[in-house]
């Protein structure tokens, strides 16, 4: 039991500070379309096809094709253009922007994104993050096996009683007993997310390689996209093909002999911009493939609730009270167990006199 708590008070006090920022700006992300103050941002509702169509065919037409477009819809009321050197810019439904950046550090919701995500550090942040999230998994698990031997003297409180590590320790021990279902939802979630094969001890052997095989795109035929595509066709082919899927997304390849890509959200789905695609060759615009979300294996489908349970997107107000609770909680303890560790230790005892 000392080695645990040992391990606990280091653990704490050395990423302390970590978790609490990725706390914070989760909360902050998990609300960023109500304080997102654009013009039309508010305007959300049910799509049209031929609504998306048309504005598919304006953007791509028109200058430099953005790599990526996420179109407008239930949660949000404008579309979002994404150019591959890091600019982008937010157009309402006629096409008109909104805003524009140069780079993520130009919207504060993008830059709190990838800060969440990957520490503003690229793959390096990414990893750091997880680690973090795994760290704080065995947190919380250390924390319940320490509460345990005092439970009898538990007692809530938003706030510590009083400023010294005595009450600090005591109201991180009793609030922290109260949080841990929700943290354990967010930070296995979020390590899930990013170390995928822990999919495997959360769905069973073999889940990792299944999620996988449903990420992967189709190869397509050889060519480069077309300027003379028919995007506004292309965009009816998809919702033809899946006519009570919201349209999502239409992407450009990345790479040569990669499809381009329109993804929906099927109603069934949780997953903000769905599973459900649909693919065309560059060149041509021809369709070359789909794939229904439905028809995903059932570890597919369960790992792709993670992202939703995560960000607590397109889940109901609930649910984003749920996690605000769980990032401020994450805040709250992180930022109490670095001071109580750093700043408030115990005096040395002192030896009595013989």
């Amino acid at each position: 039991m000392r080695m645990i708590d040992l391990l606990h008070r280091w653990i704490g006090g050395t990423i302390g500070v970590l978790l609490m920022l990725l706390g914070l700006s989760g909360v902050a992300l998990v609300h960023r379309h109500s304080w997102i103050m654009l013009p039309h941002a508010g305007e959300t509702g049910p799509q049209s096809a031929e609504r998306v169509a048309v504005l598919a065919q304006a953007v791509m037409s028109h200058g430099t094709p953005p790599r990526s477009t996420l179109f407008a819809g239930e949660a949000f009321g404008l579309s979002r253009l994404s150019w591959p050197d890091g600019g982008g810019a937010y157009v309402d439904w006629a096409g008109n922007a909104v805003a524009r950046w140069n780079d993520a550090w130009g919207r504060p919701e993008l830059w709190l994104f990838e800060f969440h995500h990957y520490l503003l550090a690229g793959d390096a942040g990414k990893m750091a993050t997880g680690i973090a999230g795994i760290a704080g998994i065995a947190l919380v698990l250390m924390g319940v096996i320490l509460w345990w031997r005092t439970r009898r003297s538990f007692e809530f409180r938003l706030w510590p009683k009083r400023v010294s590590r005595p009450a600090i320790v005591r109201h991180h021990r009793d609030l922290g007993i109260l949080l841990a279902p929700v943290l354990l939802l967010s930070l296995v979630t979020g390590a899930t997310l990013i170390f995928r094969p822990i999919a495997n001890i959360l769905f069973g052997p073999g889940a990792n390689a299944a999620i996988q095989a449903t990420l992967d795109d189709p190869a397509a035929p050889p060519g480069a996209v077309s300027p003379d595509l028919d995007w506004h066709a292309m965009i009816l082919t998809a919702h033809a093909r899946f006519p009570d899927a919201e349209i999502r997304a239409l992407i450009l390849p990345a790479k040569p002999g990669a499809p381009i890509t329109v993804r929906m959200r099927r109603p069934f789905e949780w997953l903000p911009n769905g599973r459900t695609m649909i693919w065309f060759a560059p060149a041509t615009g021809a369709v070359i493939g789909a794939r229904d979300a439905e028809d995903l294996p059932w570890q597919a489908r369960a790992f792709n609730l993670l992202y939703p349970l995560h960000s607590a997107s397109g889940t109901g107000l609930a649910h984003r009270l749920l996690m605000t609770l769980s990032g401020l909680g994450l805040a709250l303890l992180g930022s109490f167990a670095v001071w109580s560790f750093w700043f408030r230790r115990p005096p040395a005892p002192v030896r009595a006199r013989a």
